[in-house]
């Protein structure tokens, strides 16, 4: 186990190496920083000095070696945007990255399985076929679509949702939260709804595929000739063994869109 562990752990060194290869080479040919910091009025003094100070006279792989080893201590640089430590920036938006990554998640997880479950049951069912619709177009639609399409509704037409912003927040300690004020309720409705959207729906969908082939496994069938009533087969011995895959799928999604909105 503990091999297993080291070698995992090893595997995704790599990954994240590489990935982080490719994104800093990527950003040598989207403009030069020096210049968005500085503006065009800025002289060729000025730019030199702080070329230098931010380490961008080096050669590529000096840049990058200097940003690994920095990274491995925790300092991940200076947002070149905004002139401040990315460290700082992700410590300020983790708590309202965390609360809505987790409220996303369970929006996903309490509505998904259930309709998952029903369209399994209900196969052929009129309704159960709305569901798969819906779970179709869920897919489909990216999601930055669907929050616009969101913000058009409930925030500029209905006027019921703020559109942006985190709303009030209270503070405790070094956390700050906004689930204990019904204004930042309001704020993170919209938001954790468009990211659980497609979680929720590919949740649906996963849980009515595996529903229906663990329906189909020869301890059903037996549990079924023993007499047990329908319910204790659905949701004691189906839906415990079709929830392992719906976990695993579920993580994963929350640890994505948590990673992605940090970063923005």
């Amino acid at each position: 186990m503990f091999v297993f562990i080291l070698r995992r752990l090893f595997q995704a060194s790599l990954v994240l190496l590489t990935v982080g290869f490719i994104a800093f080479m990527l950003f040598q040919y989207v403009g030069d920083p020096v210049l968005n910091m500085l503006g065009q009025d800025a002289t060729q003094e000025q730019k030199e000095r702080l070329r230098a100070d931010l380490g961008l006279d080096q050669p590529f792989p000096v840049q990058f070696a200097a940003f690994v080893g920095n990274a491995v201590q925790g300092d991940f640089g200076l947002s070149l945007r905004q002139g401040r430590k990315v460290s700082e920036l992700i410590a300020e938006r983790f708590p309202a990255t965390l609360e809505l990554s987790l409220l996303a998640a369970f929006i996903a997880l309490a509505v998904g399985i259930p309709m998952g479950v029903y369209a399994a049951l209900k196969r052929g069912n009129f309704w159960s076929q709305m569901v798969m619709g819906f779970s179709l177009l869920g897919v489909s639609l990216p999601t930055f679509l669907i929050g616009i399409l969101l913000i058009l509704v409930f925030a500029v037409m209905l006027k019921w949702l703020p559109s942006f912003g985190r709303g009030e927040v209270l503070d405790l300690g070094w956390w700050t939260t906004g689930l204990l004020t019904l204004d930042g309720w309001k704020h993170l409705i919209l938001p954790a709804v468009t990211l659980s959207i497609f979680q929720l729906t590919l949740i649906m969908r996963l849980v009515r595929s595996e529903m229906l082939e663990v329906l189909r496994t020869d301890y059903i069938k037996f549990a079924r000739a023993r007499g047990l009533p329908q319910r204790a087969v659905y949701f004691g011995h189906a839906l415990k063994n079709t929830l392992v895959p719906v976990i695993t799928i579920t993580g994963s999604a929350a640890g994505e869109h948590q990673r992605g909105r940090t970063l923005t």
